[in-house]
């Protein structure tokens, strides 16, 4: 058997997080809302990451293999699920003769596939041409050739000769480039997609699906509020059409956490709760809703207890298991802030209770307030003896004085700037915008004039300096009448 045609692509690493806790969710409802790889993606996740649902997972997981021609996503999961069975257990035996018939398989179909391509290369046919990449394209998706998949789709752009077929070429590279978890890839194909010039219906189609796979690219890289956005903006038109990547259940999650990590009270309330077009996605995701909800009235123990609760499903989640620490961590940071916000003081003891977790992770309440407090994020200091955090005093009677040497200074500078002009206009002088470089001529000298005169009165300080000024300003304005450009400066030294 030759294993070598398998390892295209490099087995997916154990995830490093381990999930102890029961999800809420009932893993076959689950994984029949989603289509094609994803659905294996999903099943290998669970099954190597919950304690709970591991051996269930990776058995549904070596079944989407079987139905499916990757080779090397069935060995994976056979050799991910051995450790959860008892010796002797055919579940955790390889079945050799569908590994060397598939291979054979795959083989066939791929040297078939690129004989018709090159025959129609041979006879000129754009569409046929396109449509042999296409197919090419997609045989190398299913047996999990990711990089044969992505030329395929390349080659395929050059014989696309209907912004349609290149809209449907961009969210063929999307899927692969999903895949590889290359999020430039799948934003440069979106920004494709809009940029082209799609009728009203087939625009309608795209939409969703260009905003959500752009907010899951947004949301990997980090840029939680425009992922945010992007979901916030999703048509609800999407339903089940974008299920072999998200589905609109995914789009309430993500964009809902998103929110909440990255946006204000005032920006959630406006942004998503009074969002006509997002509250439809909000009622598939209730507690995502009453989360929010309870936020906005600055409810954080509730709205952190119903985080809490989720957390288990969410760290079983594709996409969002690398992130949820992160986004739950500036929610929680977010909470904290904004509910010390009011107060002068508040025990430590109350805070510990008001924002208690079930995350036996999480330090005690002093611990995560001293890195807050560091980063100047919360503008308090921790009083230990008494067990009070303190907010930080400003001087109020020191800001006022502040603010007033601060206006005295902006009336002094435009009161000389207005008695200045008065002097020039009564020298009869009239001040120009310096000449474009290249411009030469009377103007530029005149400009400079000019600007030597306001040199000259930037160390003015009283009326008889400004008389002078205004004596030197008309020996200026002689010498400018004589035509002499260049000699106003000796105007301006007579007395």
């Amino acid at each position: 058997m030759d294993l070598k045609a398998d390892a295209k692509v490099p087995s997916p690493p154990q995830s490093r997080v381990v999930v102890t806790e029961t999800p809420k969710f009932d893993l076959d409802s689950y994984i029949a809302n989603y289509a094609g790889r994803t659905r294996y993606a999903r099943l290998y996740l669970i099954g190597i990451s919950s304690k709970v649902l591991a051996t269930e997972a990776l058995k549904a997981a070596v079944a989407e293999a079987k139905a499916g021609n990757d080779v090397q996503r069935y060995l994976d999961a056979v050799a991910a699920l051995r450790p959860h069975l008892t010796p002797g257990d055919q579940d955790g035996v390889i079945d050799r003769s569908w590994v060397e018939r598939k291979e054979k398989q795959n083989k066939a179909e791929s040297s078939r596939l690129e004989a018709e391509l090159k025959g129609y290369k041979n006879n000129l046919i754009k569409e046929s041409i396109r449509m042999g990449n296409e197919d090419l394209g997609a045989h190398y998706h299913a047996i999990g050739d990711l990089a044969s998949a992505t030329k395929a789709y390349g080659r395929m752009r050059d014989y696309c000769t209907t912004p349609a077929h290149i809209a449907s070429t961009s969210f063929r590279v999307i899927e692969v480039a999903i895949d590889q978890n290359n999020w430039l890839a799948v934003q440069s194909s979106v920004h494709k997609i809009r940029n082209l010039q799609l009728k009203a219906d087939d625009h309608g189609k795209a939409q969703p699906k260009t905003q959500a796979a752009m907010g899951l690219s947004q949301m990997h890289a980090g840029d939680y509020r425009d992922a945010a956005i992007s979901f916030l903006n999703t048509d609800p038109s999407l339903g089940d059409k974008y299920n072999e990547v998200l589905t609109s259940n995914d789009v309430a999650v993500y964009g809902g956490l998103c929110a909440l990590a990255s946006m204000s009270r005032e920006e959630l309330q406006a942004l998503v709760l009074d969002n006509t077009t997002f509250r439809n996605f909000l009622e598939l995701e209730p507690h995502i809703r009453r989360a929010i909800n309870f936020f906005c009235s600055a409810k954080y123990t509730q709205s952190l207890a119903i985080l809490d609760a989720y957390r288990a499903d969410y760290l079983l989640d594709l996409h969002l298991q690398r992130h949820l620490v992160k986004i739950y961590g500036r929610i929680r940071t977010k909470s904290i802030v904004q509910y010390f916000a009011p107060f002068s003081h508040v025990t430590l003891d109350s805070m510990a209770r008001t924002f208690a977790s079930q995350d036996q992770s999480n330090p005690p309440i002093e611990d995560e307030l001293v890195p807050l407090i560091a980063a100047g994020t919360l503008k308090a200091k921790i009083d230990l003896e008494h067990r009070v955090l303190v907010a930080d005093e400003v001087d109020l009677r020191a800001e006022v004085h502040r603010e007033a040497l601060e206006s005295v200074k902006r009336f002094k500078k435009e009161a000389h700037l207005k008695l200045m002009r008065m002097e020039f206009l009564n020298a009869g002088l009239e001040i120009k915008a310096p000449p474009r470089q290249g411009m030469g001529g009377g103007g530029g000298g005149f400009s400079s004039i000019a600007g030597d005169v306001l040199a000259g009165a930037g160390g003015a300080g009283g009326g008889g300096d400004m008389t002078g000024l205004q004596q030197r300003g008309q020996g200026l304005a002689k010498d400018s009448r004589g035509g002499a450009s260049g000699s106003g400066g000796g105007g301006g030294r007579k007395r």
